[in-house]
């Protein structure tokens, strides 16, 4: 007999409604709904289908647990799917089959398998699963991000390379994040001794892509816009929280109808609260056009998206919704990936006071006492992107990636993955693998400097941005943003952990999410070193 169900947080709630439909009493039910009564016929037609069907072919799937009936192999994926992912591969290997509600899904957990996945094959497994948080926050995938591999997805990745995210229009816009950098200096030393980090983070990178992308810091100046600043920030909260939730009609479809967990709900309400926000930027940034006419030049990546959908040369077309997709994935993806990545890695410094030595001695240096760091100062810090380097081995922050899709039945390893199979990679699981590397939990950023390993895609036992057709294709400004964030918040302050923590009692747990930050927020006193004209702001 099967072992009984650990109810995780996730399965928990699947667990009830199963429970409910299946064992609720006649006697105590209100008058069936119609809205019951279709869930009631879906899942008697679903019963019907597990009875009856039969696989068109037999494969030889990889190892993994026994599923359970409906739930699959849900019940043991915990609150940090990373981590029970890694537990699995423990014990099954570096890869796992697993069902996952009605779906069947592989996670690869070591060099190899990811680079079979992402680089050998990558063709066969560029596709996205179809989500609800696709379906109805991004405007039914008309972004990068969620979009279904095709001609659509191909010229989008091509634009966003060749338009976007160029090395001129990212140099042309050095001025704004060296201003917002400097203002986020200027407000840590008029704060409190006792610094919260991570609301600075968060803002600086929220600030500098608001002013690339949208033209203004919509967050800071509400003047004409639909929302407030406190509204607009509710907002971009509540996006980043629905794009990172485990939806269960994802993963058993005909619980969709029911919504039980409510996130459909709020995806929508979001969505339509979005749409009012996106359609007030595109007829400010078209105004601003016709006012201008032959005289007119491009400003921001609003600007540029809406002349390349004007382009009658384009393969598809990009209609109104695809440039609201591109400008939600530019925020979503250029803002809270780079505040998790700079509060680990001012954790570990913290953590280890020896490498924050090194760390600001390399700045000194360098970088001298009377002035701030540059972008163009970058290559010229080692150790720094050394540290870099370091905190996204140990903390990426989409550590199982995200998923993909098998197009085509595969064979790897003498095992089948079949069409329509989920896979995962647990970059996480890799970056901590003793047969990776030496001293894998120890914070080491030595380890890099010389060595060569980077983490531009082509070295796989380090993946913070992916790799192959579907690799971040921000990781130009990705870099940028953490590199100079980080190297100025070590060079214009002394950084200690509060009076009463030590080091050893840092917390470092976390949370997942759409990115995974730490569970709590990271506190410290920040005492400003420089002379004082370096912090205001001009």
């Amino acid at each position: 007999m099967p072992p009984p169900i650990r109810r995780t947080p996730i399965t928990h709630s699947i667990w009830r409604v199963h429970v409910g439909v299946l064992h609720s009493r006649p006697m105590e039910l209100p008058p069936p709904s119609p809205t019951f009564l279709a869930a009631a016929l879906a899942a008697a037609l679903f019963l019907v289908a597990v009875l009856r069907g039969r696989p068109a072919r037999k494969y030889d799937l990889p190892p993994g647990p026994r599923p359970w009936p409906v739930i699959g192999n849900l019940d043991l994926i915990g609150p940090l799917p990373h981590h029970s992912a890694r537990d699995l591969s423990a014990r099954h290997g570096p890869l796992v089959s697993l069902r996952l509600g009605s779906f069947h899904a592989v996670v690869a957990s070591s060099p190899d398998m990811a680079r079979f996945f992402l680089r050998t094959r990558d063709l066969a497994f560029v596709d996205r699963p179809r989500t609800a948080a696709g379906r109805y926050t991004t405007y039914n995938c008309s972004g990068l991000f969620y979009s279904p591999y095709g001609a659509y997805w191909r010229q989008g990745r091509k634009l966003w390379q060749a338009e976007l995210f160029n090395a001129r229009r990212l140099a042309s816009l050095e001025h704004v994040r060296g201003e917002e950098v400097r203002s986020m200096l200027s407000d840590l030393r008029a704060a409190a001794a006792v610094v919260a980090l991570r609301e600075h983070l968060f803002m600086v990178n929220l600030n500098v892509i608001s002013r690339m992308v949208l033209g203004r810091k919509y967050i800071v100046d509400g003047a004409g816009s639909p929302f407030t600043p406190e509204e607009f920030r509710w907002l971009i909260d509540e996006h980043f929280f629905l794009n990172g939730v485990l939806n269960i009609g994802d993963v058993i479809p005909w619980l969709s109808c029911l919504d039980p967990q409510g996130y459909v709900k709020r995806m929508k309400r979001s969505a339509k609260m979005f749409d009012r926000f996106l359609e007030h930027v595109l007829d400010e940034h078209n105004e601003r056009r016709r006012r201008e006419g032959e005289e007119f030049v491009a400003r921001d990546m609003v600007d540029v998206l809406l002349e390349l959908a004007d382009d009658p040369n384009l393969e598809v077309p990009i209609h109104r919704d695809g440039v609201k997709g591109f400008i939600l994935d530019l925020i979503g993806g250029g803002t809270d990936t780079s505040a998790v990545t700079v509060e680990w890695a001012m954790s570990e410094l913290l953590r280890n006071p020896e490498v924050l030595a090194k760390a600001t001695e390399e700045l000194d240096r360098v970088i001298g006492r009377d002035r701030l760091v540059a972008e163009e100062d970058i290559p010229n810090l080692p150790y720094m992107e050394a540290v870099v380097k370091e905190t996204m081995r140990l903390h990426p922050v989409a550590p199982l990636l995200t998923p993909r899709l098998c197009r085509e039945d595969v064979s790897v390893g003498g095992y089948d993955v079949p069409a329509g199979t989920r896979v995962l990679i647990n970059i996480w699981a890799i970056g901590r693998d003793p047969a990776v590397w030496e001293a894998p939990m120890a914070f080491r950023p030595e380890r890099f400097v010389g060595s060569g390993v980077d983490v531009k895609g082509q070295d796989l036992e380090l993946l913070p941005f992916g790799s192959g057709r579907r690799m971040c294709p921000g990781i130009g400004l990705g870099l940028k943003m953490v590199h100079m964030i980080l190297a100025n918040l070590l060079h214009a302050f002394a950084w200690r952990l509060p009076d009463g923590v030590a080091a050893e009692d840092l917390s470092m747990e976390e949370t997942f999410g759409l990115t995974v930050p730490r569970r709590v927020p990271l506190e410290a006193v920040a005492e400003p070193k420089l002379p004082a004209h370096l912090y205001a702001l001009s």
